[in-house]
């Protein structure tokens, strides 16, 4: 299979066979339910679908509940899909994937939804200097973004200028990221580094290789 969705829990370190200090985070994959199987005759794609988190029957909807009960598994609060299998990997309708798919120290691809930070100036949002020291009666400018264009030519500001706007809250993909240990008793993966989102939120662990 290639992948499994997953929950962030919260980072921590380890020690690895160098005796190197890592930062690892720590991420609860599975058990996710095969809930559909796409192919090209019915769906036009081939793709497997994957559900996570169980999720109160009372806050699903009828439609969503039938296609759960399909799988015979409760009602799960994330679905994604997966359309790169390996070869001899293929699974069916109503199977349980866990960790075990995956293989210590291998590398997998993460993606996840950035942390939200709002309405942000230039200097957090694009790394902007703003316009210098406060000298010559420059006052509260230090994080300004200056000039966004002339004024005579071409008369306009151009499209795709960097100013101050919404940061945060988008799809990332962070890729290569080694596994440092597997607990196939709580469903925990040990990856190096950071991955994208606060503690709590749904991830997407890829395998590509």
């Amino acid at each position: 299979m290639s992948g499994l969705i997953g929950k962030k829990i919260g980072m921590t370190s380890i020690f690895d066979d160098a005796g190197k200090h890592v930062p690892c985070t720590v991420i609860e994959a599975g058990p996710c339910v095969v809930t559909q199987i796409k192919t090209k005759k019915t769906d036009g794609y081939e793709a497997i679908q994957l559900a996570f988190d169980d999720k109160k029957e009372n806050k699903t909807t009828k439609p969503l509940k039938g296609h759960f009960d399909k799988a015979k598994t409760k009602p799960k609060k994330v679905v994604a899909e997966f359309t790169r299998f390996e070869e001899g990997h293929q699974k069916n309708f109503g199977d349980v994937l866990k960790t075990d798919i995956f293989i210590e120290g291998e590398y997998i691809d993460v993606v996840g939804i950035s942390k939200g930070k709002g309405f942000q100036g230039v200097v957090k949002r694009h790394g902007f200097r703003g316009v210098g020291d406060k000298t010559h009666g420059q006052k509260d400018r230090v994080r300004t973004g200056g000039s966004i264009g002339a004024s005579s030519d071409p008369s306009r500001v151009f499209k795709g200028m960097r100013m101050g706007g919404r940061t945060g809250g988008d799809r990332v993909k962070m890729i290569n990221l080694q596994i440092m240990k597997l607990i196939p008793e709580k469903n925990l993966v040990i990856i190096k580094g950071s991955v994208p989102g606060p503690n709590g939120s749904y991830l997407i662990l890829e395998r590509w290789s």
